[in-house]
Parts: structure tokens; C-alpha cells; sequence
């Protein structure tokens, strides 16, 4: 049902070298929102998301995600569960189709192999899915074009359109909105609100009016701890959140 803790974390806690990135970060995750991670440079969302992806493991803490404890899984382990990062299989085949790059992460979510060696007849029968998929994200005249010949915001969607393939539970999305021009930010916007129907959206976004538009909850981070919790106008107005972006270019 939406509104349970889909994920959540308990004391949290990432040491590198006696440095401490994150520090005790206690993070409950609703289903079907859209949640924000948010904070100045060096606050420690990256390291969050590297945890919580598996791609780091944690010095103390646990994760549990739809009630399994994934601390000590792999990261392919994880995704087989449901939660999804962005660029974990969505890496762009720069030199295949826009249509061909989704195409293979709908034979991916199969389970099987990439099935190169497949007729053009069974790969086909694909293609109308991946189609919906890129008319989602805006990419459908651009289903024959090479990945590579795409603009970078362009290049966002298609990841973005590569990870929904998988059907995803949960997303994790490292800024989507970054590198994108206004029209790109009202697209993947829209696609964003519309996945967290019957999905859930945990996002590191710099963009702050993004953020403000599109999340019903947002953590922020300072020196690897959590400053607050909350909406956008209750966290907006908190003066250590204000102090902590203070000379960054937010408000």
C-alpha cells in the first residue's frame, strides 16, 4: 500500500581511511513517492546512493529494502529484487539504435542472455514495448537515430527509459534532471510523477525548483548527517538548511 516504508536504513554509516562520509543516516523511504536526496557539495548523497545500491558497503548499519535485509548483497542481487539505479543496467550502447538500446534491456529483464544471436523476427516482437517506452520519455522520433548522435539530455532519457524497461519496484535516480534544458526538465518531470503510480522514486537533484515541483519528501544532508526531514516548505524554512547551502547558489 503506498505510504509503507519500502526501504529504510538504521545508523547508516560509511569510514573511509578514518574519514567519515556518512555518519548514522536513519532514512525511511515511503512506497509510491517520490523522495529527494538534497545538500551541498560533499554532503555525502553520493556515498548514500553507493550504499545503498551496493556499490559500497557500509563500515556498521543495515539496509532493508521490501522487507529483506540487503546489507551484504551484491549489487545484482539487489536489482533482482526490484531496486534499480539508474545507470546500474542502463549503461547507452553509444553505437546502437535509441530503439536498440531499449530493446536490450527488455531481453535483460527476461533473465537470459542479450540473445544477439536471435532471429530479427523474435527481436522484433519487442519493439512495440520499447516503443511505449520511448514515447514516454519523449525519444519515439528518435527511435532510429544512434545513441551517440543523441544531445546529453536526450542521453538521460534514454537511461531513464532503459531502467523502466527492467519494470523496476524502486528507482534510484542520480540527478536525472542534470545537463537537460527546460523542455527535457517538463518531460522527465511528468515521466517521474507518473512511474511513482505504482513505483518508488528516491532521487539526488540538485535543481531545487525540480525538487520543489515533484517530491512529497526530502532528506538533507550536511557533513554526512542528516540535517532535516520533510516537505519542501518545511525544509526550505529551516535555518540550518538554509545556513548549510549558504554561499552554494541556493536559497
Amino acid at each position: 500500500m503506498r505510504g509503507d516504508t519500502v526501504l529504510e536504513t538504521e545508523d547508516l554509516t560509511k569510514e573511509f581511511a578514518g574519514f567519515v562520509a556518512v555518519r548514522s543516516v536513519n532514512l525511511r523511504i515511503a512506497r509510491r513517492t517520490i523522495h529527494a536526496l538534497i545538500g551541498p557539495n560533499g554532503a555525502g548523497k553520493t556515498t548514500v546512493f553507493n550504499l545503498l545500491s551496493k556499490f559500497l558497503s557500509p563500515t556498521r548499519g543495515r539496509i532493508v529494502y521490501d522487507g529483506h535485509d540487503v546489507t551484504a548483497l551484491k549489487p545484482a542481487a539487489v536489482a533482482r529484487l526490484g531496486l534499480v539505479r539508474s545507470f546500474q543496467i542502463s549503461a547507452v550502447f553509444p553505437h546502437l539504435t535509441v530503439l536498440e538500446n531499449v530493446r536490450i534491456a527488455l531481453q535483460r529483464r527476461r533473465g537470459g542472455s542479450f540473445d544477439f544471436w536471435r532471429s530479427k523476427r523474435a527481436l522484433h516482437a519487442l519493439d512495440e514495448r520499447a516503443n511505449v517506452l520511448l514515447a514516454d520519455v519523449g525519444l519515439a522520433p528518435h527511435a532510429n537515430i544512434l545513441a551517440v548522435e543523441l544531445p546529453y539530455g536526450r542521453k538521460r532519457a534514454l537511461e531513464i527509459a532503459t531502467t523502466v524497461a527492467l519494470d523496476p519496484k524502486m528507482l534510484l535516480l542520480d540527478e536525472p534532471m542534470s545537463g537537460m534544458g527546460r523542455e527535457d526538465i517538463d518531460r522527465i518531470s511528468s515521466l517521474i510523477k507518473s512511474l511513482a503510480m505504482d513505483r518508488t522514486v528516491l532521487m539526488v537533484e540538485h535543481n531545487l525548483s525540480v525538487v520543489a515541483n515533484l517530491c512529497d519528501r526530502i532528506t538533507v544532508l550536511s557533513r554526512g548527517e542528516i540535517l532535516a526531514e520533510g516537505d519542501y516548505k518545511t525544509v526550505s524554512a529551516n535555518p540550518a538548511v538554509r545556513e548549510a547551502y549558504l554561499g552554494t547558489g541556493h536559497a
